[in-house]
């Protein structure tokens, strides 16, 4: 079995391969009042088009170095106080949280972001602000499964579903943030119990992404599999051929954390702490939870917006009502060294 590290365990600088989407401007880090820098692990076409559109409505140029959350934390450790980013953006609140413990964010006021955003979904003191939302949900195969047998996420540790169970490796950062909200919940003793539970019951050793693991469910190797929300509504939207099996093959369940709800996780941002530009970072931050963003966070990338009064994409609405689980997500950070173990312990490899 590979070791599995907590997130404080970044990458080397050195392995670092970061992309750089100049998207308005050539240099980054350029010494202009009308520019903001944004380290990004998002990679969605919809970030583009709203990145954009900011600079139309403001002026302000974005510059976008894009890397995976891991790579962006390394590069911040090395460039330290010369640093040109004004944002950092990750898919993950427990790498936001890291973020913070490591000093790369520094906390701002903002009655917009406060009043927009669940407090939930945003670090007490202002450190980081989650933009859209996601739920870790359960796929299941139509044609073998009833929708009632999968209420809560203790329902896959039982023995119907024995070699049945699809999920992609302990490594992953949101199993690893689905165990620390039980962890936070319930404790370590239980979050094993239940990591040990779905090792016993897996189709297939753990690899890929959470769209192979729905791919996988049309192809017959497994009766479930647990993903995130929106990529089972971006497969449900498709047209390619290679995924029509899935496509029809899978309905959607919200499970249940013990009474607590279904886990989410964010995507969100937060103000760099050597920021040069944190007013234009701020207003960038804004923009995102504007009725106009958050609009096209809900349709183009199948995520659930944060903000009350704006609708999910349809086909997330015909998943059925869910509740959300209210958590601090500020916890999944603080728990995920433990989550790490906790998934090592039970051999989820």
């Amino acid at each position: 079995m590979r070791k599995l590290l907590p997130l404080l365990a970044l990458l080397p600088f050195a392995a670092c391969a970061p992309k750089t989407d100049n998207a308005t401007s050539d240099t980054l880090g350029a010494d202009s009042a009308r520019v903001v820098n944004v380290y990004t692990h998002r990679h969605y076409e919809t970030d583009k088009a709203l990145f954009k559109r900011f600079t139309e409505q403001t002026g302000i140029a974005v510059n976008v170095i894009m890397a995976d959350d891991d790579e962006l934390l390394s590069r911040l450790e090395a460039e330290g106080q010369n640093s040109p980013a004004d944002i950092i953006i990750t898919a993950d609140a427990g790498r936001l949280g890291l973020a913070r413990q490591r000093g790369y964010l520094k906390p701002v006021k903002s009655a917009v972001l406060e009043s927009a955003i669940p407090a939930h979904l945003r670090d007490p003191e202002g450190h980081w602000f989650g933009f859209t939302m996601r739920a870790r949900v359960f796929a299941y195969d139509k044609s073998k499964v009833k929708p009632e047998e999968l209420r809560s996420y203790a329902d896959i540790t039982k023995p119907r579903f024995k070699g049945k169970v699809l999920v992609r490796p302990a490594d992953n950062v949101y199993n690893q943030s689905l165990v620390a909200a039980m962890v936070a919940h319930d404790g370590t003793e239980k979050a094993q119990a239940w990591c040990a539970g779905v090792v016993a019951n897996m189709a297939r050793a753990p690899k890929g992404s959470d769209t192979d693991q729905l791919l996988a469910i049309g192809e017959g190797q497994g009766e479930v599999a647990i993903a995130n929300s929106y990529y089972i509504g971006k497969l449900l939207t498709s047209d390619d051929p290679a995924r029509q099996k899935a496509k029809n093959a899978i309905g959607v369940v919200f499970p249940d954390l013990n009474g607590h709800g279904t886990h989410v996780n964010i995507s969100g941002g937060g103000v760099a702490k050597y920021a040069k530009h944190e007013a234009e970072a701020v207003q960038l931050l804004e923009f995102f939870v504007s009725d106009e963003a958050q609009q096209a966070f809900a349709e183009g990338n199948m995520e659930f917006p944060v903000k009350a009064g704006i609708p999910a994409a349809a086909v997330l609405q015909g998943f059925g009502a869910f509740t959300p689980d209210t958590l601090d997500l500020s916890q999944l950070g603080l728990h995920n060294a433990d989550a790490v173990k906790v998934l090592e312990a039970a051999g989820w490899k």
